[in-house]
């Protein structure tokens, strides 16, 4: 049999063409020993020397059909047109007319390495690639037929030329991220993952020939790592498009004492193609890392997000049907094993608070953490919950230490039972179920508290006045106490929330804080420790009494107009000007947030007060349905009105009226408690007390006449059914929170402090993490340690004491030699890290922020990080962009080992997982060797 004709396609022709331009100035003939390709275009038109020329192509297999082509050229075609005919006639057999007017009178051969070197304007070839036919062919087959090869100018290299060869034959261009900066595809087992999910992908390696795919695979396994042969095979297979999945589900043999049906199920999926041991876990390894940077996509993008959840989803779908799903329950990536983790979470917390933590953690360590906020947050007030409830149960002494505990304390508790009582997010029975007796037993402690409270307040309000407070803050007097001792500097803007509860003030400091705020308070007397500010409402806990009085500075009543005279008339009699703004007068026309009236007022001297009721609104009208969360963005105008402040350099005084209860779970629309007298939702008149109830009489009631019933117990109301209400003698309703903001960088008035998260925040409320101090952290004594966020012994429910807080400073100590940040940032591992990492960091200032959150017994809110850092001279503005690139310094292969918690509010290092990555410990020999051993089906498979 003849041997098979060389393939000759259109890059060839035009390679042949090239080479003899001269000549086709006198001949319009080409004849190439070979075969034209089948599809390939029989007119096309080149330039040569210049001048455009068209191109027939004819394929022939005789010496008649070779003679009739040239005459049909010779009488149909122009001048200036090319005939080439293709043909495996000999030369002998074409005789001399025919070859007397071709190029060089003779049939020309393909030499596949002058056509490699023309098509890539190369000045010579590796000389490997002549002892490589395969590859030689293949790159005269795949030249892309758009622009060609890669000019390159001068000596091809082998690998030059396999990779643009393997970027072609595998469409690699055409996936997502797979082009760096100078154009060039980018070969490593991120892009070949990526492009084993794209449609056609794997289908196009395993289309090739047998030789260029072991060939190729060969070279890809030297450039792109260990991981790629597994990935090529599965595409040989027809496995590609799952290459992702089954990766991850490899995992379930780390385990040395996997199970053989574990083994055999794992097996099943991956059919022939199954890897030694050894080889799937470095694919493994190599799936996970592509996935953790594509989840960390996923946070910003909802394409990432998609991609990674096509992803997931799979492998928990080939998981559940070859029976794997219980085996892959501390799985890192599966969607299933978060599920798992979730429920155990909740149920060790139920358990005891040590066992939620150790849950929590494992939690917090899966990859999809970042992506399901919603339900860590759940996880994490179950174990928050679970430590509250573990404290010996708080007491009520007196109403202005109940006040400071819930604004410090109790207030979180309320925080956290509207996400228990929101339950799991997706819906899960057992989660939900779980949370559900979380909620209960701390609904009923905090129920005790509320009477409590109930019967000091009627005590307190038959005496009670401005004037007389008996150690309250009234809200009466915040104009006098707490906004007055600001207009020192710059006026303030005074900001009146409208039914904000110490909940709702809790969640908006966080973010305000995380914009750019700093929370100050008053100067505590010596010994004792700076807490946020709480008043005492009016009562009974209305917008009519209390929000008049709050802006009148005096006990009083009425609406807008009553607010706005009473507001100018109390800055009036300290000589100074000041305006109110209600609900229209706040809000600007097309193309800008505020009114121009408004933004005039805080370009001048006076001082501004502006009420939203948003809050007040939302619980009117069930607008925020079962929403866990209030947000600066939630408040309408509240984010624009803090850049407004921040511009003009006024610092800001966040204010309620009152606070307020939510609705959970009535099924009836109309009143709970049938009752005489109802005024209100939450407040009556009448002789006889019920259950729940409390008759209040005294100079602070202003409705009534002097004597009202209001409820402690929130499940009772006197009207029908919204999403909260107030007016009652609850806790939630009477504590009215205040904070008093500073623009970040802004001087801190005279006798007053900064407070930081780490003393506004309950010791329950943040994660425990296990104290490992630096080995010499020297704290010098002009530089306070930043807080410890130990847990007090001191029942979380008392009134603060003063030893129960750590000290108010929150700078930390510039880090010393032989520390764990300066031995971290000396090691190999975090040198080979750097190399990543574009304008890391000084050495020093990471090593700072190290030990800060080391001292700081592993959690910082970012307010005190930065001043942390700025022991060190740098002081950071952006210091989440900032802990971004720290991050990809200490994630190690994705490992959070640096992170945001608690929504962004807090920055969490795990040190044991820092030592581990870090500073790995010696290991005996045994423990360091791997087998390749195969296990299951025979010797050759795992």
């Amino acid at each position: 049999m003849a041997p098979a004709l060389p393939r000759v396609g259109r890059r060839t022709v035009e390679a042949l063409l090239a080479a003899n331009a001269k000549d086709l100035g006198e001949r319009s003939l080409v004849l190439v020993h070979g075969q034209y390709a089948t599809g390939a275009p029989p007119r096309f038109t080149v330039t040569l020397d210049g001048e455009a020329r068209r191109v027939h192509v004819r394929d022939e297999a005789s010496v008649l059909g070779v003679v009739a082509a040239l005459h049909e050229h010779r009488s149909a075609a122009a001048s200036s047109d090319v005939l080439v005919v293709t043909t495996g006639v000999d030369d002998e057999q074409l005789g001399w007319d025919v070859r007397g007017r071709a190029v060089r009178r003779k049939t020309l051969t393909v030499e596949n390495a002058e056509v490699v070197l023309q098509r890539f304007g190369a000045t010579a070839l590796d000389p490997r690639m002549y002892r490589e036919r395969w590859l030689l062919e293949a790159l005269v087959e795949a030249e892309p037929a758009e622009d060609g090869w890669p000019r390159v100018g001068g000596v091809l290299t082998r690998d030059a030329a396999l990779r643009a060869l393997t970027a072609e034959r595998l469409g690699l261009r055409a996936v997502h991220g797979a082009s760096g900066q100078d154009g060039q595809v980018t070969l490593d087992a991120d892009t070949l993952l990526a492009w084993s999910r794209t449609p056609a992908g794997p289908r196009r390696f395993a289309e090739l020939g047998a030789t260029e795919r072991g060939e190729l695979k060969k070279w890809l396994a030297e450039v792109a790592g260990p991981a790629v042969p597994v990935l090529l095979s599965l595409a040989e297979a027809g496995l590609g498009h799952d290459a992702l999945p089954l990766g991850l589900l490899g995992a379930a043999l780390r385990d040395p004492a996997a199970q053989p049906d574990t083994v055999l199920a794992l097996g099943g999926l991956f059919g022939q193609v199954m890897p030694r041991r050894s080889e799937l876990a470095v694919f493994t390894d190599a799936v996970e890392g592509t996935l953790t940077r594509w989840i960390a996509d996923a946070r910003t993008s909802q394409d990432a997000r998609r991609r990674v959840d096509a992803v997931l989803d799979r492998a928990d779908e080939l998981a559940d049907k070859a029976g794997l799903t219980p085996g892959l329950t501390a799985s890192r990536f599966l969607p299933s094993s978060f599920t798992a983790q979730l429920r155990r979470t909740v149920a060790e917390a139920r358990r005891s608070p040590a066992a939620g933590e150790a849950a929590l953690a494992d939690l917090l360590g899966h990859a999809l953490a970042g992506l399901r906020p919603d339900h860590v947050q759940a996880a994490e007030t179950a174990v928050r919950v679970a430590r509250w409830l573990s404290d010996r149960e708080p007491a009520v002494t007196g109403v202005a230490a109940a006040v400071r505990a819930h604004v410090s304390d109790w207030g979180w508790v309320d925080r956290a039972l509207t996400v228990l009582w929101a339950g799991d997010p997706d819906g899960d029975l057992e989660t939900g179920r779980d949370l559900r007796a979380l909620y209960e037993q701390a609904r009923e402690r905090r129920q005790r508290l509320d009477q409590g409270f109930a019967l000091r307040l009627a005590a307190w309000a038959a005496h009670a006045t401005a004037q007389h407070p008996d150690g309250c803050l009234v809200v009466e007097n915040v104009l006098d106490t707490v906004v007055r001792p600001l207009t020192g500097q710059a006026a303030p803007l005074l900001l009146v929330l409208d039914g904000m509860s110490s909940a709702v003030a809790a969640q908006l400091g966080e973010e305000a804080e995380r914009d750019g705020w700093r929370e100050i308070v008053p100067r505590p007397e010596p010994g004792e420790t700076p807490a946020r500010l709480a008043a005492v409402s009016m009562l009974p806990s209305v917008t009519r009494v209390s929000r008049a009085s709050l802006l009148a500075g005096e006990a009083a009543g009425g609406g807008q107009s009553a607010e706005t005279s009473g507001f100018t008339a109390f800055w009036k009699r300290r000589r100074k000007d000041a305006a109110l703004f209600h609900k229209a007068a706040i809000g600007g026309e097309a193309g800008h947030a505020l009114s121009h009236d408004l933004m005039t007022t805080l370009a001048s001297d006076a001082v501004v007060g502006v009420v939203l009721n948003t809050i007040d609104e939302a619980l009117e009208n069930g607008r925020h349905g079962r929403g866990t969360t209030w947000s600066l963005a939630d408040v309408t105008h509240l984010r624009e009105l803090l850049a407004a402040a921040r511009s003009y350099g006024r610092p800001v005084v966040l204010v309620a009226d009152h606070g307020h209860v939510l609705e959970r779970g009535s099924r009836f629309d109309g009143p709970t408690a049938a009752a005489d007298g109802a005024e209100s939702a939450r407040w009556r008149t009448g002789d006889a007390v019920g259950e729940g109830e409390i008759a209040v009489r005294g100079p602070r009631v202003r409705e009534g006449g002097g004597a009202v019933i209001l409820p402690w117990r929130e499940d009772i109301r006197y009207t029908g059914r919204r999403a909260g209400y107030h007016g009652g003698a609850s806790l939630a309703e009477v504590t009215v929170p205040v904070l008093v903001l500073l623009p970040a960088g802004e001087e801190t008035p005279k006798d007053w402090v900064p407070l930081p998260r780490e003393l506004s925040t309950p010791d329950w409320w943040r994660t425990n993490v296990t104290r490992d101090e630096p080995a010499s952290a020297a704290v010098p004594a002009e530089a306070p340690a930043v807080p410890s966020p130990a847990r007090r012994t001191a029942p979380s429910g008392s009134a603060p004491t003063t030893d129960a807080r750590p000290s108010a400073r929150t700078e930390a100590a510039p880090p010393v030699a032989e520390s764990l940040g300066s031995t971290v940032v000396s090691s190999e591992v975090y040198a080979a890290q750097k190399e990543y990492v574009r304008k890391a960091p000084e050495a020093k200032v990471v090593a700072a922020v190290v030990d800060a959150l080391v001292t700081a017994g592993g959690t910082m809110s970012p307010a005190a990080l930065a001043a942390a850092i700025s022991a060190t001279g740098r002081v950071r503005r952006n210091i989440e962009g900032f802990v971004a690139t720290v991050q990809r310094l200490l994630n190690v292969e994705g490992y959070p080992v640096l992170g945001f918690i608690d929504g962004g509010h807090a920055v969490k290092l795990d040190v044991p997982l820092l030592r581990e990555q870090f500073l790995p410990k010696p290991k005996d020999d045994e423990a360091d060797e791997q087998t390749d051993e195969p296990a299951g089906r025979g010797e050759e498979k795992a």
